[in-house]
Parts: C-alpha cells; sequence; structure tokens
C-alpha cells in the first residue's frame, strides 16, 4: 500500500441536510478562520515594489520620446519639400486661378477688377478655342495609345530571349531620348522633317518615293510632332513596363505551357493581366504629359500650319503674349481641371477594377 504525506486540505465533511450550516462552519481552504456567516474576502493584492515599478515607468517614458523623435524627424525631412510644394506648385495654381476672375488689363495690378466668369465666357464663344481644345484631346488620344503601345512592344522584346546580346545596351539607347534637352531634341526633329532640305525626304528621294509633307503641311504636321514626343517619351513607359515584366510570376507562365497554352494565350491571359500597374502608371503619366503638349510645338510648328497643331497651352501662350492675362489664365484653369478630373477618373476606374 502506497502512502502519501498528509493533505493539507481539511478533510470533506458529510453533513446532510445539514449542509449549509456545515459550509458556514467549515474552515476555507485559504485565508484565516472566519466567523459563521461572514463573508469571505479575497486576499489584497500585492503591490509591485518601487525597484520595479520605477524601470518600467522609465522605459514607457523613454519609448514615448523615441516616438516622438522619430516622428519630428520625419517632419524636419518632409517639411522643405512641403514648403517647395506650397510655394512653387499650389501657390502659382490658386493666383492663376484668382486671375482668371479679373479683367485683363488690372490682373496684374495690387486691386485688380473682378469680372466674374466673363472670361471664360469669352473663350468659350471663341471658336478657335473649341478648336483647339478638340485637336488636344485628339492628339493626346493617339499620342497616348501610339507611346504605350510602342513601348509595350519594346519591353516585350526587351524582356524576352531574342535578344540577349547587347541586351543592356538597346535599353541605354532606347532610355537616352528621355533624358535629352527637349528643345535639343526637337531642333534636330525639325531639321529631319524639313520639306526641302531634311534627311527623311532626301532619304525617300533616294528610294523614289514621294516626299513627306513633314511640318509645312497641315495633313502631316501633327503626324510629325507624334513621332518625335514617341521618340522621346517611349523609353521612360518601355522602363515601367520592363520593371513590371521583371516582377512577374513566370511560373504562372511555366504551368501554362505544360498545361498546351499558346504564346498567344499565356500573353493575353497571364502577362498581359499582371501588366495592369504599369499600364495605369503609365497612361496616367501620358495622358498629363501630352495634354500639355507645348515644347514640341513652339520648337517645330508654332501652332502652324494653318493652327493644325495649336494647341490649348500653346494657345494660352498666345494669349499671355498678348497681354489677354484673364482669358489666358482661364484657358490654363479649364485645362488643369479636364487634367484633374481625367487623372482621378482613370485612378477611380483602377480601383474598382482591383488594379494596384
Amino acid at each position: 500500500m502506497v502512502t502519501g504525506p498528509p493533505s493539507s486540505l481539511p478533510p470533506r465533511r458529510r453533513c446532510g441536510k445539514q449542509h449549509n450550516a456545515c459550509r458556514a462552519t467549515t474552515r476555507p481552504r485559504s485565508g484565516p478562520p472566519q466567523a459563521a456567516g461572514a463573508h469571505w474576502q479575497p486576499p489584497p493584492q500585492r503591490s509591485v515594489p518601487a525597484s520595479v515599478e520605477a524601470p518600467m515607468a522609465l522605459s514607457r517614458l523613454s519609448a514615448t520620446l523615441r516616438l516622438l523623435w522619430r516622428e519630428r524627424i520625419f517632419y524636419a525631412f518632409v517639411a522643405p519639400f512641403a514648403v517647395i510644394t506650397i510655394l512653387f506648385g499650389i501657390w502659382p495654381i490658386l493666383l492663376s486661378i484668382q486671375v482668371s476672375f479679373t479683367a485683363s488689363a488690372t490682373a496684374l495690378r495690387a486691386t485688380p477688377t473682378w469680372v466674374g466668369f466673363a472670361n471664360y465666357w469669352t473663350i468659350f464663344a471663341d471658336p478657335l478655342f473649341t478648336t483647339s481644345l478638340w485637336r488636344t484631346l485628339v492628339y493626346t488620344g493617339l499620342s497616348v495609345v501610339a507611346n504605350l503601345a510602342f513601348a509595350l512592344a519594346l519591353a516585350v522584346l526587351l524582356d524576352s530571349t531574342l535578344l540577349r546580346r547587347g541586351n543592356m545596351a538597346i535599353r541605354v539607347a532606347l532610355f537616352l531620348p528621355v533624358v535629352t534637352p527637349d528643345v535639343a531634341g526637337y531642333v534636330v526633329w525639325r531639321w529631319l522633317f524639313d520639306r526641302s532640305f531634311g534627311a527623311v525626304n532626301a532619304g525617300l528621294d533616294m528610294l523614289g518615293l514621294p516626299a513627306f509633307g513633314g511640318l509645312s503641311s497641315p495633313a502631316t504636321a501633327t503626324a510629325a510632332i507624334l513621332i518625335a514626343e514617341l521618340w522621346h517619351h517611349s523609353g521612360f513607359y518601355m522602363l515601367i513596363f520592363l520593371a513590371n515584366l521583371a516582377i512577374r510570376d513566370k511560373q504562372l507562365e511555366e504551368a501554362a505551357a505544360i498545361d498546351g497554352a499558346t504564346p498567344w494565350q499565356i500573353w493575353r491571359l497571364i502577362i498581359l493581366p499582371q501588366l495592369k500597374p504599369a499600364l495605369l502608371i503609365n497612361a496616367v503619366y501620358a495622358t498629363i504629359q501630352f495634354l500639355k503638349t507645348f515644347t514640341v510645338v513652339v520648337v517645330m510648328t508654332k501652332g502652324g500650319p494653318n493652327d493644325q497643331t495649336n494647341f490649348v497651352s500653346y494657345y494660352a501662350y498666345q494669349l499671355f503674349d498678348q497681354g489677354r492675362y484673364g482669358e489666358a489664365t482661364a484657358m490654363a484653369t479649364i485645362l488643369f481641371s479636364i487634367i484633374i478630373v481625367l487623372s482621378l477618373s482613370m485612378l477611380w476606374i483602377s480601383e474598382r477594377s482591383g488594379t494596384k
């Protein structure tokens, strides 16, 4: 028979019908003996010794101070950029909107004359503005499609195994126009498209082909500046596509190929959906870029021929040059509003479709 140490608990009593009285007089398992009918009181909580509580308080205070210091460092780094953005970005826009509601003759004075929406009614009644706005929207749509399609084709070609040799050199060569000064690049293109002395028509003449109208023909002037901007901007969009292609999930392509999918099916159903983030970024940036088309027009066509390339930004510049500040800023405000609405609409559509 195995025996152990006697239990420290009191023996359980069999009280029968007198259980309530017995429970009242039975000694509790912990604490001092209590009189019959008295309520049991829980033992008092132990207080944390001062030698332990003080370091804990100091630790909490130290963590709070570290958090505040990190926030101060964050705001210290952000503050200069915020000040520059407000002074040279937001403030000029607000001033431009203010000038659009004033008379042109007093727009730059300390106390301009307010005319309300008169400048807006004036430019909307101008047929040249409505034509210029329509040309700007059409040119923007064509340029966005052409640049993104060309850049995507280049990115897919460079990402494939067809160009293993000299791949990096080709990428650098295609990106160089992006960092080339706008004016210098467009001056070269103006010479290339010159109808009398340009290299393009010289080459066509050697091949026995008809001459290209270039910048002097209303039918080809828009195409000429579109080609020049395609050369200048497509390298940037190509780089965005290449970055997205580099992080795609290639295991899905391998699995689809094993299951018998054709290259076109792999591209359309697997690769292209993974390029939605890059497509969104490029589409928004290109839309803003081409709605503001200005430098290429100033250098290559100056709005001609026959106002065929007189886009909104260049028309506003002409009004500024004529001293019609109220109408010019009203035109710029309308263009700015169109850019904001289109950009937010594209972002909203991407959010609805789940693109991130």
